[in-house]
């Protein structure tokens, strides 16, 4: 217990550390801010105004797209949130720092994945848990035992990420090609703004059981 709370401490100065450099420039940590909140809003409108058209997508009411759309932000916006300094890491690796990192009396993974946390990410987060909230209350049916359920699917698509960024850094460390793999990632993830079913065989089994990005989001 005692070690977890050192972590917890460790990272906590580590996310200071960054969130001072994000905050150098407050015009464009604003600007950074207001470019994420418009994507957020208006993919979700668009989102609306096609419900609003069709009544149904794939089969899912316009409060059951809005929970699948508000979860997937959730589990995308907390991997950045968290291992945000995977994103960092190439040049980590390239002008030596890593080494430094690993004499540190530290896991060798710790520092790679919660070198500093981005604060900013904190406000999509917190609307993501939001609609999260509002969209299952207009859901009929919910019982604690699918919230329960709900919950635990949270935690293993977070898991997937996770595993995924520990590929990621251990590709990094071979080839240092990081940026690239990262952005693939992102980039396949984007798929799952929608329910799985809106997309056809084979591209169906392919994002569910090998590119899990049906089971993550």
């Amino acid at each position: 217990m005692n070690k977890i709370i050192r972590y917890i401490k460790i990272w906590w100065k580590l996310t200071l550390g960054t969130s001072q450099i994000a905050f150098q420039s407050r015009f464009g940590a604003l600007l950074f801010l207001l470019g994420k909140l418009l994507r957020y809003v208006f993919f979700l409108f668009f989102l609306v105004v096609l419900v609003n058209k069709t009544k149904y997508i794939a089969g899912y009411s316009f409060w059951e797209i809005v929970l699948f759309y508000a979860t997937f932000n959730l589990l995308d916006i907390l991997p950045q949130f968290f291992f945000r300094n995977v994103y960092r890491f190439r040049q980590q690796i390239l002008n030596g720092y890593f080494d430094n990192v690993l004499l540190k009396p530290l896991p060798s993974l710790f520092h790679p994945l919660f070198g500093g946390s981005d604060i900013l990410d904190l406000l999509i987060v917190a609307l993501s848990i939001a609609f999260i909230c509002y969209a299952s209350m207009h859901i009929q049916n919910v019982t604690p035992l699918h919230i329960l359920i709900y919950i635990l699917l949270i935690l293993n698509g977070f898991l997937i990420s996770l595993g995924f960024h520990v590929f990621v850094l251990g590709a990094g460390i071979l080839s240092t090609a990081v940026d690239n793999t990262v952005m693939l990632y992102r980039d396949l993830t984007q798929m799952g703004r929608l329910p799985i079913e809106v997309y056809q065989e084979p591209l169906r089994g392919l994002m569910t059981f090998v590119i899990p990005v049906g089971i993550l989001t």
